[in-house]
């Protein structure tokens, strides 16, 4: 476990602006990429009443988020175990009122943040897509986020649109692009070249790019059998990558100006402490 990271969790945001890119399971394998990097680290599914991290990991849950942020649980009581020493926080599904937080449960979301930060290395919180004021409430919350975008023109569109609203609301905010579900990085690069380039044509801001998922029939197969796919096929092609951009999250560092990626760590068979093989 590392010690050298200072006493409150780095918490990273996985988002992205259209339903169906695979934001969740990107979030859901880069948290337990990085739990077998030996780090303490809590999944938070934040898309709140239509959630669905617990389900794709075939997990159980009797209490969520909800339960929380009404006061009738605490968080220690709500979070289950899941692959790789990973802790799993549900949001329930199918509950209206957590669509719309009153200022009572936004305070108690604050404190539900403050709360894993202490007892965690890494929170990796899993937005709804789009940007619904909660969803730009964690995203403001984070001190990285990564966008997750296909090469579907909608979905490129869209992406842009969070990174504009999210660079509206905090201007210093740090995004990566993860491009999923691509032939080869050069299709990965390409997507993430020409959101850039609007960025920073019309923003005024650089993304930066943290790497691609390939198009991998290894990721259906897991979602099927409700596994992560680190765990599930840690040698898939889509695995590797996943698990390539675990080891590349695990080296962020905090520098004035806002968290820096970096470089590489290397080959993540090299790297990692096989906690779940």
């Amino acid at each position: 476990m590392s010690d050298g990271r200072g006493p409150l969790a780095t918490v990273i945001a996985v988002t992205g602006g259209k339903g169906g890119v695979g934001k969740t399971n990107v979030a859901i394998n880069l948290a337990a990429g990085l739990s077998r990097l030996d780090h303490r680290v809590a999944l938070i599914d934040g898309d709140f009443g239509l959630g669905s991290v617990d389900v794709m990991l075939g997990l159980t849950s009797q209490a969520h988020i909800g339960h929380v942020l009404t006061g009738e649980r605490t968080l220690d009581e709500v979070l289950l175990d899941g692959p790789c020493g990973l802790r799993v926080l549900s949001a329930g599904s199918g509950v209206q009122r957590l669509t719309a937080l009153t200022a009572e449960q936004r305070g108690r979301l604050d404190a539900l943040l403050a709360e894993a930060r202490a007892t965690h290395d890494f929170l990796v919180i899993d937005t709804a897509p789009g940007i619904g004021d909660h969803v730009v409430t964690l995203l403001t919350a984070a001190q990285h986020v990564l966008l997750v975008t296909s090469t579907d023109p909608a979905a490129m569109v869209d992406a842009y649109a969070v990174a504009k609203v999210l660079w509206q609301t905090a201007p210093a905010a740090e995004i990566s692009l993860v491009a999923n579900g691509v032939r080869n990085d050069a299709e990965g690069r390409l997507a993430f070249r020409q959101i850039d380039r609007a960025a920073v044509r019309f923003l005024g801001h650089h993304l930066r790019y943290l790497g691609h998922v390939p198009d991998d029939p290894a990721v259906r197969e897991a979602i099927v059998q409700q596994r992560a796919l680190v765990e599930h096929v840690p040698q898939a092609p889509a695995s590797r990558s996943l698990r390539l951009m675990a080891t590349r999250l695990a080296t962020l560092n905090a520098q004035p100006g806002g968290l820096r990626l970096m470089p590489p760590a290397g080959d993540p068979d090299k790297t990692e402490v096989w906690r779940c093989a």
